[in-house]
């Protein structure tokens, strides 16, 4: 497996795994939901904690940035043009997403625009690699 596939394998899995703090810390704070609450939930976010409502979102980030990150890397495996410069933009991506993951969740103000913008940069320099 190439460097390139191996952080597209570990950026799928932290996307995979985002969700858990989300529905965790909503049965924490709420309990289990009887049937009636269970119909709604993740519709009613006004009643949540502030962090419950960044947990979701960093999920949905994530899951939205993964698709431009996934398709570039897989045509640049199916294209062979997979080197150095893809591996190096692939682990930045990778790296940008756990900290914007960490800096959402515990809400550290302007990090996560920066986190999100570094990995936005690296979708961008592997589209430059994969166009070049």
């Amino acid at each position: 497996m190439s460097e390139t596939l191996f952080y597209l394998a570990l950026t799928s899995m932290l996307t995979a795994v985002l969700w858990i703090p989300y529905i965790a810390g909503t049965f924490i704070d709420k309990g289990m939901p009887t049937p009636e609450q269970y119909r709604d939930l993740g519709l009613r976010q006004r009643d949540q904690a502030a962090w419950l409502v960044r947990a979701n979102r960093v999920h949905i980030n994530a899951v939205e940035s993964f698709a431009p990150f996934a398709a570039l890397v897989l045509i640049a495996e199916m294209t062979a043009q997979t080197n150095a410069t893809t591996a190096m933009w692939a682990m930045v991506f990778f790296w940008a997403r756990v900290a914007h993951a960490i800096v959402f969740l515990l809400g550290v103000p302007y990090a996560r625009t920066l986190a999100y913008l570094v990995g936005f940069v690296a979708v961008i320099a592997i589209f430059v690699e994969v166009i070049a």
